[in-house]
Parts: C-alpha cells; structure tokens; sequence
C-alpha cells in the first residue's frame, strides 16, 4: 500500500494551513523545488536573494512553503522565520561533496534550535541526475542522521530539474502533517521513532 493510499484514509480539516520552511546552502536547487512544488516552469530560475513564499495546494492542505536564501550572509536571519514551523524541509547538493561538511554542520544548528524542536525533517538529497551525486544512504550516514531521536524524519532522493522524487517528498510532508508528528513529540519519548520507522516499512513500500 502506497503513502497516497494511507494519506487518503486520514481526515483533514478542509484547507487547513501548514507553515513549511524550505531551508539549505545557496546553489543547492531549493527554488527549482519549490517551483516543481508548485508546478511551476523552472525555466528561469534566479538565487533568492531574501525568501520567496509559495502555497501549495494538496489533499485539503494549503502548504505554505518560505524559501529562505542559503548564502552565507543571509543565513543569520534564518531565525526569525522559525516561529511556528510545522514541516522543515534541508535541501542538499548530493553532487557538492566539498561542502558536505558545511551543510552538515548547519543542520545540526537548525536541530538544536528550540523553536524547531519536534519539527519533522525532510532531507532532500537533490541533483540525482548529476553521475558526481551521492546516493542519499551515503548522505544521511556523513549526516549522522540515524541518531536524530527527537523528532521523526526522512530523507529523499531527487532532482528538482527533472522532477523526479519531488512528489514522493510531498508525500511524505502530508504524512508528516496528518499524523501530526510535531505534537507526539512535544509529548512521547524517543520510543516514538521505532513507530515510524515500523510504519514507514509497512506504508513506504511502493
């Protein structure tokens, strides 16, 4: 049974609005995903200079998705857009290995940051269609990302160019949402990740 299949089981209240921040390094592809989110033509595509904010429609949710610039520069000001996040999405350059490192280590900020804590993390290991990018297992091992135990996360391979992935990862933010992973852990004990890995095995299949 599919993700779409268990999503459409779930009730959701009619145009109900999740704040997600679209988060990561500059040049990591988050506009051209924000955009094959939007099913918008990624033709013309520029660096984010401050955010752009875009509302995606789906399953009864209006998914309103900020896209914070990843310069270096800009990255202080991540912070003030933290308040009240629901889903956070971190954009990775799989093909960008020297700044493997870089990436990493302001994720690791980000979850430590109190006003995200028990937000659910999306990882997005993007430019698969490079032949240079990592496959995302290598990626969430230099990320450590096995020992997040406070919050549920996943991380998806793709490639914002072609597409390919990118509704597998919506996908995954509805599940997020629907089952409303940020309150559980704002509750329960890190014996909750051991249920969602045991979910996502019986709905991820595909």
């Amino acid at each position: 049974m599919g993700l779409l299949s268990i999503l459409r089981k779930l009730k959701s209240t009619p145009d109900q609005e999740v704040r997600i921040l679209l988060l990561g390094l500059d040049n990591g592809g988050k506009t051209t995903l924000l955009k094959q989110l939007a099913s918008e033509d990624i033709t013309h595509i520029t660096p984010t200079q401050g955010f752009n904010i875009k509302s995606v429609q789906s399953q009864g949710f209006k998914l309103n998705v900020w896209d914070i610039g990843g310069q270096r520069k800009i990255r202080p000001y991540w912070r003030n857009y933290f308040e009240n996040t629901d889903v956070l999405i971190y954009v990775i350059d799989s093909a960008d290995r020297k700044r493997f490192e870089e990436t990493g280590q302001e994720l690791a900020e980000l979850l430590d940051e109190e006003k995200l804590s028990g937000v659910p993390v999306l990882v997005f290991a993007n430019k698969q269609d490079l032949l240079t990018a990592a496959p995302a297992s290598e990626i969430a091992e230099g990320l450590n990302l096995h020992t997040i135990r406070d919050r549920v996360w996943q991380i998806q391979s793709c490639s914002a160019l072609t597409g390919e992935g990118v509704q597998v990862g919506l996908e995954y933010i509805l599940l997020f949402v629907k089952f409303d992973f940020k309150t559980v852990f704002g509750l329960s004990d890190s014996n909750v990740v051991s249920g969602w890995y045991e979910l996502g095995l019986q709905v991820c299949e595909r």
